[in-house]
């Protein structure tokens, strides 16, 4: 299903589905704990007119969702042209309060005078362990309060009149045989039950006559706090002051939040304006305010997968602030380095991905391989880490705080790297690749690793080290000499090899977008080498194309979220991106804008992008949206769009 819809303010997350519903609701963090009820549920919203009652999910409803193209405020409108009603929606995170505001204008589009009742619903889930919640009706100040232990969520709301919503009911949700009090609404009126606990829900009645015609608008809010106390503090700020002050209030904030970037933009079509906005907006949203930064916060795959994106894994993390930092926006890399460097394992290296409150994640690489004992990483998440580290210098050129890091992780990381090398090989030791799937000393994680290398070195020399430097420098070159190692027979850099403990190298002769990208952005080879230009045409005639939609698979045998089995693979947003920047490159631009066209008809109407899509019916794919492709998306429109000033130069 996916979140078209996302709004953040980097400790409370709220994830709209395709109905407009609330779906993911996570605090205190940023992907930390998702509050919502369960796996499939969400907030309901449902409508009484007429004597007859809808919930906007019933399938009868057109809903267009959007959100604004320099904030994250949603632009939501849902319309039921039997009933003659319409409801628009202005849904934001304030930055200053833990709060989601939702702003609805409702419209009696019939010509008679109607008694419409709009019902709205929420069901939570605090905390890891269940039940036991409790949701109570406060007459002092009328609100509602869900909460346990030390997670507030305070629910209430008002008219634009100052007028309150006039009923309410809690009850019990998913145990003892109970659906929820939702169904409490489906005859216009409210219990007016004061307290449940257990597995709990509840729901408030906003209630107006309108004349033929007429609108009203209302606001709805969810507080989120550490106590009842600060929920309330919070609450009367909201309900005694104009609510549209927060609204501006928010629209001002992204749009500073979004001015270091403006200058760079100036140059690009209205279009690609538009998307590198709402991209930059997409990838902010993601970003916790003490560093973390998720995949994706988009919760549905859980309802098919083991686990959910809503983790920090450094590799995506640092491709999320590879924009930001080309277009002068430096804070939250700032952030994210400090959540890398306090999360570096005394050895030098970052795990496999982190919590949003810095706990290693889940992983399912093992720490023995054969009979060998392994480390469950994945080595290019470090190099990478390194590498970004230098583009943040390049852009920022802030001394400073790449001398503040040397000590505590630029000269741990790159001693890590420089010797997790197999002896026989001179190369960097397998680890688990990219795509988490193969324990290999892979052709791309290799080319992170020079690149790590290279910018250590840079650094060493920065901050008067100058034995590092030489050691990381050499390190580098060695390890560049030995590219040819991964030359399939056919003249193409392959996945990569395992390095066997009878001292054969075994290969994995598979042709992988990655083994393209790695060499080309990170290995320092120049582009016309021949082995590049080899593996393009490959790419080009086996990856390309695949399928009736298009686009880039990432290798052939990709079996992940594969459902048609016989095509190759899905192809990816990332895939793609890569393809274009390389063409763009190496002077294709015309190529290159079809590659990324084809990735902007792949957007969802509010500009979300998927991970990956179905070959045959173009269906988006695992979860919407992913912050990488948007990463990467702003990318290759800044290289296309600079390319193309400096050629008019």
């Amino acid at each position: 299903m996916g979140r078209p819809v996302v709004l953040s303010n980097g400790q409370l997350f709220v994830g709209l589905d395709e109905n407009g519903l609330v779906h993911d609701f996570y605090y205190p963090y940023v992907g930390l704990d998702n509050l919502t009820n369960a796996r499939s549920s969400q907030h309901k919203i449902g409508l009484w007119v007429d004597g007859k009652f809808h919930w906007t999910d019933d399938q009868t409803w057109d809903i267009k969702l959007d959100f604004e193209d320099e904030a994250l405020i949603s632009s939501l409108t849902m319309q039921q042209t039997d009933l003659k009603i319409l409801l628009q929606f202005q849904d934001f995170v304030d930055p200053v309060y833990n709060t989601l505001v939702r702003q609805v204008t409702v419209t009696n589009q019939s010509d008679k005078e109607r008694d419409i009742r709009i019902f709205m619903h929420q069901v939570f889930q605090i905390g890891r362990a269940g039940r036991a919640d409790t949701a109570m009706y406060v007459p002092d100040d009328h609100y509602l309060l869900d909460y346990k232990g030390r997670c507030c969520l305070l629910i209430a709301g008002k008219f634009e009149d100052g007028t309150d919503f006039d009923q309410y009911a809690v009850g019990s949700y998913g145990v003892e045989d109970k659906v929820g009090t939702f169904v409490d609404a489906e005859d216009g009126e409210l219990s007016g039950n004061p307290v449940e606990h257990g597995g709990v829900d509840s729901v408030l009645r906003f209630r107006k006559q309108l004349s033929a015609e007429q609108s009203v608008k209302f606001y709805y809010w969810i507080v989120a706090a550490d106590s009842q106390s600060d929920a309330q503090v919070i609450h009367s700020r909201l309900k005694y002051y104009p609510l549209a002050d927060r609204l501006t209030e928010t629209r001002r904030h992204w749009q500073a939040w979004l001015s270091p970037a403006r200058s760079s933009l100036q140059g690009l079509s209205d279009e690609h304006n538009k998307i590198v906005t709402k991209s930059l907006l997409i990838i902010k949203a993601h970003c916790d305010e003490r560093g973390s930064i998720l995949a994706s916060g988009d919760s549905s795959i859980f309802n098919y997968g083991r686990d959910y994106y809503c983790y920090c894994w450094p590799r995506d993390a640092a491709f999320a602030i590879w924009p930001l930092i080309r277009l002068g926006i430096f804070e939250e890399a700032r952030k994210f380095f400090a959540f890398a460097r306090d999360t570096l394992h005394r050895d030098g290296y970052l795990m496999h991905k982190y919590q949003p409150d810095r706990a290693i994640g889940s992983t399912w690489h093992p720490l023995i391989h054969g009979r060998n004992k392994e480390l469950a990483i994945q080595e290019d998440e470090t190099a990478i880490v390194l590498f970004m580290l230098g583009e943040y210098y390049r852009f920022s050129k802030d001394t400073t705080f790449i001398e503040n890091y040397y000590e505590s992780f630029i000269a741990p990381a790159a001693h890590f790297i420089s010797n997790f090398i197999d002896p026989q090989t001179g190369l960097p030791h397998a680890s688990y690749d990219l795509w988490e799937e193969r324990f290999l000393t892979n052709t791309y994680t290799v080319s992170c690793v020079i690149a790590g290398l290279d910018k250590a070195s840079q650094f060493a020399e920065l901050t008067n080290h100058p034995e590092d430097a030489a050691h990381w420098r050499k390190s580098a070159e060695m390890i560049r000499s030995k590219l040819d190692t991964f030359m399939h027979p056919d003249g193409f850099f392959c996945k990569g090899f395992l390095l066997e403990t009878d001292g054969t190298l075994k290969a994995d002769d598979a042709l992988d977008i990655s083994s393209l990208y790695g060499p080309y952005m990170f290995a320092g080879l120049d582009l016309s080498d021949a082995r590049l230009t080899s593996t393009f045409e490959q790419v080009a005639k086996r990856l390309e194309n695949s399928g009736p939609i298009g686009g880039i698979i990432r290798y052939e045998g990709d079996s992940y979220f594969l459902d048609k089995k016989q095509y190759k693979g899905n192809p990816w947003i990332i895939c793609s991106l890569w393809m274009a920047q390389y063409l763009n490159a190496t002077n294709r631009p015309l190529e290159a804008q079809k590659l990324l066209k084809w990735a902007i008809d792949r957007q969802l109407p509010s500009g979300a992008l998927s991970e990956q899509f179905d070959p045959d019916t173009g269906k988006a794919v695992s979860v919407t949206p992913l912050v990488w492709s948007h990463a990467e998306m702003v990318n290759t429109i800044l290289d296309l769009t600079n390319s193309s000033q400096s050629k008019t130069v």
